[in-house]
């Protein structure tokens, strides 16, 4: 099933058991059972997967129960300075009633507003589709190869920003940059309503991408200063499930909206870039109050009592260290030097990951940013388009959620992800070769609502190469790599559907057809890697002595998944 089993010998403690044999330590609800990530100890030190590390504030999983580790990592915080660290506490404990309280208060303040963001980002990165079912490209003068230009260009400021925008991040700190970035993103949103033709149309596809790229990962990083591993992977799922509700949300918005066209002279498309815009600007500056930098950073002057008491505070901060110690080995305005960029850019290991980035995600996205285009197309009104597409993105949230789970049930990441393109490779083989496609409206509708109502394995690849990145500083680094293959799978993709092929989109789709099947084969390929990888160290470490074992622990240098006692998830 995908389970990273290590040898028994190297550790040092097991959780506490009930008289049925399970963990003390239960788990809010709703949350993914995922791996507990690695956890450095004077060199690195890495639990045994049945050892509770989410919730271990009353088993015997603290990592800091030993003296001279707590000692370790004392010495680390107060050198790294980090912001939490008075709040550090090797001796405190906490019922599992009192985490979940917490868990459901930071899912209200932290996770909602993250989710809320996600909305101002995709209310201006996928509003396009709407503005050009009313005529935009006509209006224009402009026809789907300059759509497709705009989104490319959008698409290589996004991917060139994604690095930069993170180590900024990294430096001035997520609550202060996020904020930033929607403010000045949402300005560039608002001026779309002037756009005169081309030149402007490219301008501001330009702007949009190098001020919205970096975002993702950078709320990636703010959550992580919240919730432990067990958790992070469900939250992302509901983060990306805003996706979908946003486009259901800005559908019923544009279907108001564009019946604007004709106020004050102008055409729908205008009214809904500014509205919207506007929206979006309310969101970042709302974000500027909404962010605290860290748990023990939430009192300010226009929240003087902040968001936890004394011992929420200290349950807050003991629980995520206890999770990974090295989560306070940086201060959350620390920046990522040179040596970490390019260690993290080196390490071939996760480059399976990237490639499954890169492709994955290819066969969905033509037909999701040609669906309006396309419904257009075989005869729908401008408003039924827009309406038309709320139930794709209704299954699709359904189908993510679904996934997420599965994933967490059957402790497997490879095949459940894989699932992802066994979905819509019918779909696509249905597109390219049946003959009443584009003729038969109704049945057109229906292949390309099933095909967008695919399980989206986004939030579970994050999460696993999260995971198998195995150091908070490589972590980093590694979500903005990832995240710039994803951009550079979305610049080929937009590129895919071109003006000459239209209407049927046949070298397409055959395009979509191929790539389909290499993803499919990326994901196995990746299966096998990794299991391989790990049986090698096996026998690496079969072969060692119990005191070999346990002086390698001690002294070796060797770090992160480059350490014989990691295991690679899978």
């Amino acid at each position: 099933m995908g389970r990273e089993s290590l040898s028994n010998d190297h550790v040092s403690s097991q959780a506490e058991k009930t008289p049925e044999g399970k963990p003390t330590g239960s788990q809010a609800p709703g949350l993914v059972a995922f791996e507990a990530e690695p956890v450095p100890l004077k060199g690195e030190f890495h639990l045994h997967e049945s050892e509770s590390t989410g919730s271990s504030g009353y088993t015997d999983g603290n990592p800091f129960s030993d003296p001279d580790v707590a000692d370790y990592w004392r010495t680390i915080y107060e050198k790294a300075q980090y912001e939490c660290r008075e709040e550090f506490d090797p001796d405190a404990t906490w019922t599992p009633d009192e985490e979940k309280r917490l868990v459901r208060k930071l899912d209200a303040r932290v996770c909602l507003w993250a989710c809320v963001m996600f909305f101002g980002l995709q209310v201006d990165r996928g509003n396009l589709k709407q503005a050009v079912s009313d005529n935009m490209l006509n209006d224009l003068n402009m026809n789907t190869n300059d759509y497709n230009l705009g989104n490319t260009l959008f698409l290589v400021a996004f991917l060139c920003a994604e690095l930069p925008s993170q180590l900024v991040s990294k430096k001035l700190g997520p609550d202060r940059w996020i904020p930033m970035q929607i403010s000045l993103w949402s300005l560039v949103a608002i001026c779309q309503c002037a756009i005169s033709g081309k030149g402007s149309f490219l301008a501001t596809r330009v702007l949009l991408g190098a001020l919205e790229g970096g975002f993702i990962p950078d709320i990636v990083l703010w959550l992580s200063y919240f919730y432990t591993s067990r958790e992070l992977p469900i939250r992302l799922s509901y983060f990306w499930t805003t996706l979908s509700a946003t486009t259901i949300i800005t559908s019923l918005l544009a279907f108001a909206l564009l019946h604007m066209r004709g106020v004050a002279g102008w055409a729908g498309w205008r009214w809904l870039f500014l509205i919207e815009g506007i929206i979006t600007l309310l969101v970042g500056l709302a974000s500027f109050f909404m962010m605290p930098a860290s748990a023990t950073q939430t009192k300010t002057k226009f929240r003087p009592n902040g968001w936890f008491t004394d011992r929420e505070l200290k349950i807050a901060v003991n629980r995520v260290l206890r999770d990974d110690p090295s989560k306070g080995d940086m201060h959350n305005r620390q920046a990522i030097t040179p040596r970490r960029l390019w260690k993290a850019a080196k390490d071939y290991d996760l480059w399976p990951l990237y490639a499954i980035g890169l492709m994955a995600y290819i066969p969905q996205t033509p037909v999701d940013q040609y669906i309006t285009l396309i419904l257009k197309q075989i005869g729908y009104s401008t408003f039924t388009v827009n309406l038309l597409t709320i139930p794709a993105n209704v299954f699709h949230i359904i189908t993510l959620l679904l996934i997420s789970r599965l994933s967490e049930w059957l402790n497997e990441r490879t095949l459940v992800s894989m699932i992802q393109n066994l979905w819509t490779l019918p779909c696509i083989f249905a597109l390219r070769f049946w003959p009443q496609v584009m003729v038969d409206g109704w049945g057109t509708y229906a292949v390309v609502t099933v095909l967008l109502s695919y399980p989206y394995c986004h939030a579970i690849v994050v999460a696993w190469t999260s995971r198998n990145s195995s150091n908070v500083g490589m972590r980093t680094v590694s979500a903005a790599l990832y995240n710039m293959m994803v951009q550079c799978g979305n610049v080929i993709s937009n590129n895919i559907y071109q003006n000459d092929d239209k209407p049927l989109y046949h070298r397409g789709n055959r395009n979509l057809l191929i790539i389909n099947f290499l993803s499919i084969g990326i994901f196995l390929l990746t299966k096998v890697y990794y299991v391989q990888r790990n049986k090698q160290r096996e026998r690496v470490w079969d072969a060692m002595t119990a005191e070999q074992r346990s002086e390698y622990i001690r002294t070796s240098t060797d770090a992160g998944n480059k350490r014989l006692d990691f295991r690679f998830a899978h």
